[in-house]
């Protein structure tokens, strides 16, 4: 089997992700199924406080990698929605932290099993044998990228789990 010049192959991969990204946009339509009462960048927010529990906005910014004002205007759509809440933080009273409810949790699901079944119908033509393969490259990807942006002076979070 000849070997690839990797420049060439990340070059290939460098379009196919722009490709994806391009697609993103398309694929969050169809995952956003109904008025969840909040933009779906604002729903984004939801996994984050499921899987870190009940966060400052100011951590929830770090942890999205994203602008505080625009976190904290997404949270403040979550909570209209009943999908988050306010509570004190216990660590300093004068502060408050965003905490996921039941109603957030509930669409968490209803994001994931939409995401799970568009997904299985686009590998559906798929052998299992390819899936678990592209699986296991595709972690071993993501954690490539997460390795080396670490190693930048700007940490980035720990992998989130949506």
């Amino acid at each position: 089997m000849e070997q690839q010049n990797p420049a060439t192959g990340a070059s290939r991969l460098a379009d196919e992700l722009v490709r994806f990204f391009r697609l993103g946009a398309r694929a969050k339509s169809m995952l956003n199924k109904g008025d969840m009462g909040a933009e779906f960048s604002a729903l984004m927010l939801l996994f984050p406080l499921r899987f870190h529990g009940p966060m400052r906005v100011t951590d929830l910014a770090e942890v999205k990698q994203a602008d505080p004002s625009t976190v904290s205007r997404q949270a403040a759509q979550l909570v209209k929605a009943g999908l988050a809440r306010r509570e004190a933080d216990p660590e300093d009273g004068r502060a408050s932290r965003l905490a996921i409810t039941e109603a957030g949790l509930d669409a968490c699901r209803q994001l994931h099993e939409a995401r799970e079944a568009m997904l299985a119908e686009a590998l559906s033509g798929w052998p299992a044998e390819r899936v678990e393969a592209f699986v296991e490259l595709f972690t071993e990807f993501n954690t490539a990228v997460e390795t080396r942006l670490r190693s930048e002076p700007t940490a980035t979070p720990p992998r989130e789990i949506a």
